[in-house]
């Protein structure tokens, strides 16, 4: 398997992490006030999963332009 192909598997694990983190959130924004305590877990958990999906991202493009 080639660095394009590991890194498109990666890229679709971290896409379905991220995509569990965004509806984490959204779920807890729909119970609020309940559970509030873990507004900033929960957000921080969302950002860190599409920060580093934003970065391998362009480590494809990168790649590509390669």
């Amino acid at each position: 398997m080639g660095d394009r192909e590991i890194l498109m598997a990666e890229l679709k694990k971290l896409s379905s992490k991220a995509l569990q983190a965004k509806m984490d959130l959204h779920d807890l924004s729909e119970e609020l006030p309940v559970n509030w305590t873990s507004i900033m877990t929960v957000a921080q958990k969302a950002h860190d999963a599409y920060a580093e999906l934003e970065r391998r991202s362009q480590d494809l493009k990168a790649l590509d332009k390669a």
